[in-house]
């Protein structure tokens, strides 16, 4: 079967009863189809619909994710705070972290919030999105499954943590910067496998120090700690390797020291029997109010212009555009605002696998 595509209405509803009828309380099911959506809406195909049943629906069944979150702030001052997730939903608890980090900014020009025992929240420039909405800087992080290996080593030892940010503009649009420190993505990585794609090489290293290309293989050798992604620059020093590795470490501490929260191995979700076990992900949550500065319409319109000069600056010879962070992706909403979602063969099949389980026969799909 080709990609089929499925309007807004039918996806958000489908996806919306599915997290309902896996216990999910209905308006946390809606942050958290809103969130995963918006991979979709920007055309990231790595953390949309793709990850629905695998990376949610399949961790709340077997019971390493819980569907009902307890959202627990544990330690608070006026600009920061300190939450324990207890394996709950991560989008619930990303959503709600970087509401009270913009509580705290507005009161106080800056807010903090670490997280600790959380479960993966999706695209992280949801919660810097957040922030630009409200006139504000955002900033957000996450440890991860151990993935990346140091520079000058072949372990999986850091997640892919993606250091993300998001600062309004007077565009239609906000600059964000979402991406992982680590050279490509697990989830990319479980893109390729889907529609039978190998790795470029160059991203994944074995313990021999060999590149890996197989993604079907990479995916296993990488739970097995047999292969490790390279940290963003590639491999070594000689094209900046380090570069990503120091960043994806301060993710790492940021994500675990401040809420005292799991790190590196411990975050691999495997028991020591080889049993599937939660994860208890860290996260950060920054808001910065332009208000406290020189202003929210000050700030966004110096923004605009730096980016505006960056795109019309020269091409490349062959090149019709240059393009600033969040860019892209507002052009794909642009196009699929009103045509829906283009949905591979493999996430048609989970579709149907995931309503049939459910029961939730009011849906008909278009591709049966």
């Amino acid at each position: 079967m080709p990609k089929i595509t499925l309007d807004w209405k039918t996806l958000t509803s489908f996806v919306e009863d599915s997290f309902v009828g896996v216990g999910v309380p209905r308006e946390e099911a809606k942050i958290c189809t809103d969130v995963l959506l918006e991979s979709d809406r920007r055309g990231i195909e790595s953390h949309g619909v793709n990850r629905f049943k695998p990376i949610y629906i399949d961790r709340i069944n077997i019971g390493i994710q819980n569907p009902v979150t307890e959202y627990e702030i544990i330690k608070e001052t006026p600009t920061t705070a300190v939450v324990d997730g207890h394996d709950g939903m991560g989008q619930v608890i990303g959503y709600k972290s970087m509401s009270l980090a913009i509580e705290k900014a507005k009161k106080y020009g800056m807010g903090m919030v670490a997280v600790r025992n959380s479960c993966h929240y999706g695209i992280a420039g949801y919660y810097a999105t957040m922030a630009t909405k409200a006139g504000m800087i955002g900033i957000t992080g996450t440890n991860a499954r151990p993935s990346i290996a140091p520079t000058f080593g072949v372990e999986n030892m850091l997640g892919t943590n993606p250091l993300t940010i998001g600062l309004p503009t007077d565009e239609p649009f906000p600059f964000v910067i979402d991406c992982a420190t680590s050279i490509t993505q697990r989830g990319k990585i479980e893109y390729f496998a889907r529609i039978g794609k190998d790795t470029p090489a160059g991203m994944v290293i074995g313990r021999d120090g060999t590149a890996k290309t197989d993604s079907n293989a990479i995916l296993t050798e990488l739970q097995t700690g047999k292969a490790a992604l390279a940290p963003l620059g590639g491999i070594g020093e000689e094209l900046a390797g380090y570069k990503g590795y120091g960043y994806a470490t301060v993710v790492e501490i940021l994500s675990a020291a401040l809420q005292q929260g799991n790190y590196l191995k411990m975050l691999t979700g495997i028991g020591a029997n080889g049993e599937k076990t939660k994860f208890h992900l860290g996260h950060f949550f920054i808001a910065i109010d332009t208000n406290a500065f020189m202003g929210e319409e000050s700030f966004k319109k110096t923004a605009g212009e730096i980016l505006r000069a960056l795109r019309a600056s020269q091409k490349a010879p062959g090149q019709d555009r240059i393009y600033t962070a969040g860019e892209k992706e507002w052009d794909v909403w642009q196009e699929r605002k009103d045509k829906g979602v283009p949905i591979n063969e493999a996430v048609q099949k989970e579709f149907i696998t995931v309503r049939d389980q459910l029961g939730l026969t009011q849906y008909k799909f278009p591709w049966e």
